[in-house]
């Protein structure tokens, strides 16, 4: 009997490799001979780097970069098992986290890291690079990266812009005669992890939907939007590349408009990039079982989570999916309606957060194991 366990991060508890172990400890409780295999999952997001490298046999890159502020801070990417592709969270190089709260300040936070750590890849020889671009310190639209990769943006005199999104009012044009000949030629791919569909700019935009939560100011967030909107100007002058209306270009403070534009990126849903990068499908054949899970359950799982884009895949195939979540949430019903056949949480009774994030490996484990108990007494007395 084939198992597939595929769950995504429990945030704070468990990354996704580890709450895989533990689902898969709980089903060969139930069931000690079964085949299972464990598919670590992230939906573009935190953990997505770590899901794809331990899913595919890779491995990890060390590098030291640009922080958002200018500082140098350790981070990572992951080389995948085809040894062609390269996987990048942009949090590690540009992430809010990495700034302490009383020092965020978005008009002068850069991507300029995420950029280095793209051109770390290319130095690989990588034929694609997935980037998921959530948890950004910035809202720059990708100023940093253009930078970094060799673009000169310049003010009327001539002079070299300073970082961040709060001088890019002050662009006049952008200089690519220096861009690295990898990225200008397109032979590499690159996919982009966005799960919203803001645009770069306006009410619903980078700076006024997300720029407050990294530090902005009302002020700050109409000089951000500003930038932003003359960013969007000089790209499709000097470019030839129209990023205004693109759905998700706002999401990372616009990143994704940035390596739309620099890299012929393409925006995509999170989950999916990474369904296909791990092959779940093909994982998935023949299997009677998969179980799924993520930190929690509700309405919001419905829109581009872990659980729903493997139930999708399951259902698609025949195969019962049941999600097993930290705690389940309002509107958690709806995964019913995408793939998800059942859904269960951990949780045996009122406990504080801190010992349920304790004891989440354990629970795991015992929900695993009763799930599979339920499944295996559904087909010896159905």
């Amino acid at each position: 009997m084939k198992i597939v366990v595929a769950p995504g991060t429990f945030k704070e508890s468990l990354s996704a490799r580890d709450a895989a172990t533990a689902i898969a400890a709980g089903v060969r409780d139930a069931k000690p001979d079964a085949d299972v295999v464990c598919v670590p999952m992230a939906d573009g997001g935190e953990g997505t780097v770590e899901a794809l490298v331990s899913a595919t046999g890779g491995r990890y890159v060390e590098c030291e970069v640009t922080g958002p502020l200018g500082d140098r801070v350790p981070a990572r990417f992951g080389m995948l098992g085809d040894g062609g592709t390269a996987v990048i969270e942009m949090a590690s190089a540009s992430g809010l986290s990495l700034v302490a709260p009383g020092k965020r300040n978005p008009l002068v936070a850069t991507t300029f890291g995420t950029g280095e750590l793209i051109r770390a890849a290319l130095d690989r020889g990588v034929r694609k690079i997935l980037i998921g671009i959530g948890g950004s310190a910035t809202v720059d639209g990708g100023e940093g990266v253009a930078r970094a990769l060799g673009a000169r943006l310049l003010d009327d005199k001539g002079r070299e812009l300073p970082p961040g999104g709060g001088a890019l009012v002050n662009l006049d044009r952008i200089d690519t005669s220096g861009m690295d000949a990898r990225v200008k030629s397109r032979r590499v791919e690159v996919e982009v992890a966005c799960d919203v569909d803001n645009p770069l700019t306006g009410p619903t935009g980078a700076a006024q939907v997300y720029g407050p939560q990294k530090g902005a100011s009302a002020q700050d967030v109409h000089v951000l939007d500003a930038g932003l909107v003359r960013w969007a100007e000089v790209i499709r002058r000097d470019l030839g590349v129209d990023v205004r209306g693109i759905p998700g270009g706002g999401a990372a403070g616009g990143l994704g408009v940035g390596l739309v534009a620099f890299m012929g990126g393409r925006l995509i849903s999170g989950v999916q990039m990474v369904l296909k990068a791990v092959d779940l499908a093909g994982k998935m054949q023949g299997a009677s079982l998969v179980i799924t899970g993520e930190g929690r359950v509700d309405r919001q799982s419905a829109y581009g989570k872990t659980p729903v884009g493997v139930g999708e895949i399951a259902a698609k195939l025949g195969v019962p999916a049941v999600v097993i979540a930290g705690s389940v949430g309002e509107g958690a019903e709806e995964v019913l309606s995408r793939g998800i056949d059942a859904y269960f949480t951990i949780l045996s009774g009122p406990v504080t957060l801190e010992q349920a994030i304790r004891e989440t490996p354990e629970s795991l484990r015992r929900c695993a194991g009763q799930v599979m108990r339920l499944f295996l007494a559904g087909r010896e007395k159905g």
